[in-house]
């Protein structure tokens, strides 16, 4: 593998819900801080803010471990939900034990609307590795089951 490498992941979710519920969902402080982490993580009183540019941090705590680890980056764009569609970006990287950043990558919320509601489109780029890219591609899939549970509530299955 070349250094110059790197690694993406793209991670697409349906919801039966109006474009700027979903949008207020993963922009909005009071919304991310109740589903914005993999689950057995809840976020400290720092959530990150993605409707504005500029810096963001938050600290996710292991529920049962009581572990803190340490997020942060820059909100690098943003486009409102005009016309259907609508974007946020920003940089990404995580802090070690000693607080020290590490490698930064890139994330973009994308929402659009669709027939049945609203789309969001999850691509997570420039990881190192694909270590780093299969890591965060479990993480971002928990994080989206919390999205989901956050924005659709407990959903019981029928018998068929």
């Amino acid at each position: 593998m070349k250094d110059s490498e790197t690694h993406e992941l793209e991670l697409i979710r349906d919801y039966p819900v109006s474009l700027d519920r979903l949008w207020r969902a993963v922009t909005e402080p009071r919304q991310l801080i109740q589903w914005f982490g993999p689950e057995g993580l809840y976020n400290g009183d720092d959530s990150p803010d993605f409707s504005r540019t500029g810096p963001w941090s938050c600290t996710m705590i292991g529920k049962e471990s009581g572990d803190a680890f340490v997020l942060s980056g820059v909100v690098t764009s943003i486009r409102p939900p005009e016309g259907g569609k609508g974007h946020v970006a920003f940089t990404w990287g995580w802090h070690g034990p000693d607080g020290t950043r590490g490698q930064e990558s890139h994330v973009t919320f994308t929402v659009e609307a669709t027939d049945r509601g609203a789309r969001l489109t999850l691509r997570h780029v420039a990881l190192p590795d694909l270590e780093s890219a299969q890591s965060h591609s479990r993480g971002w899939l928990s994080t989206l089951r919390s999205l989901d549970y956050f924005i659709l509530g407990p959903q019981t299955e029928t018998p068929e």
